[in-house]
């Protein structure tokens, strides 16, 4: 209870900031908690600092689960599109809790060095995407904390621009990937370097998949929400000070490469994540190097989708 507290009064405060980037007013599908409802429920976010229209009680039919809501393709999207549009009533944001826009996916794949800005920070060439994975979880929500493992000494922050999938599908040209694409959110790809570069034979999985180790939000903004996914402005803050500052257009695979190149070795179900690499400005090239400690606060912001904060404890 003392956490649900804090998320709730987290998010009433975010109604006083002003924050650099306009998050986008269209179609921001939410999971969401509240006191006097039972279970985790789908709502829509209404823009910057808004509260939530209840989608379970527009339409009882509807799933109660992001991953269900997008296996039903758009049969559900309609629901919600004529919900947006309705004079319906609005949950007060400081009434509610957010969740992860997607909790337990089939899958989460990440792309490791895939802004160019960042492979130059290593003076490292990319010939193909890397990937590498996170169990599921690791995710946690929007405004969650990130829980410090007392295995490592060494976390590190990533901010992210993540690709949620809407539709199943197995060797995906780049041409029809987008029609396989839900929308994007904001991730922080939490990372134990010790772990990622030294330890389990420099293998990445187990320094990037400590529990709380994923925060995701704070919405699933849909694929026609977002004018162009790579032209946005994208940063992270330590404590207030801005630490990585780039736009998805220094990605060197794009979406549709990405979603072609995974698609070759698996299939992608309706809820998977994947978070699309992260720009320059981590603390481990920093010289000395930094790392997150208890206490930090990171805000991890993408122009259009929001702003995610998580305190570290």
């Amino acid at each position: 209870m003392l956490v649900s507290g804090r998320r709730r009064l987290l998010t009433a405060l975010l109604q006083a900031q002003k924050w650099p980037f306009q998050p986008s007013r269209d179609m921001r599908l939410v999971q969401f908690q509240a006191p006097h409802l039972v279970g985790p429920h789908l709502g829509l976010e209404t823009g910057n600092g808004g509260g939530v229209i209840n989608l379970n009680a527009f339409d009882p039919t509807l799933p109660k689960t992001m991953t269900q809501f997008l296996e039903q393709g758009e049969a559900t999207l309609s629901v919600a599109r004529r919900a947006l549009a309705a004079q319906l009533p609005v949950l007060p944001r400081s009434e509610v809790t957010f969740l992860a826009p997607v909790t337990r996916p089939d899958k989460v794949v990440c792309v490791g060095m895939n802004y160019a800005d960042h492979c130059k920070e290593q003076n490292v060439p990319v010939k193909e995407p890397i990937i590498f994975s996170k169990f599921a979880s690791s995710i946690v929500g929007p405004y969650d904390e990130v829980v410090l493992p007392p295995e490592s000494q060494e976390v590190d922050w990533e901010a992210e621009l993540a690709v949620v999938i809407g539709k199943k599908g197995k060797h995906i040209k780049a041409t029809d990937a987008m029609a396989h694409v839900a929308g994007f959110t904001v991730a922080h790809d939490v990372s134990a370097r010790d772990w990622q570069m030294r330890r389990n034979g420099k293998q990445w999985l187990l320094g990037k998949t400590f529990d709380t180790f994923c925060p995701l939000g704070p919405a699933l903004v849909t694929k026609d929400s977002v004018a162009d996914p790579h032209n946005l402005k994208i940063c992270c803050r330590v404590n207030g000070e801005v630490v990585q500052s780039s736009n998805t257009n220094q990605m060197v695979f794009k979406t549709e490469d990405l979603i072609a190149w995974v698609s070759q070795f698996v299939t992608f179900y309706p809820g998977d994540v994947i978070l699309t690499g992260t720009p320059p400005g981590v603390g481990v090239f920093r010289k000395p190097p930094v790392f997150l400690k208890k206490g930090d606060e990171v805000q991890c912001e993408i122009e259009e989708l929001g702003v995610i904060i998580n305190k570290v404890v």
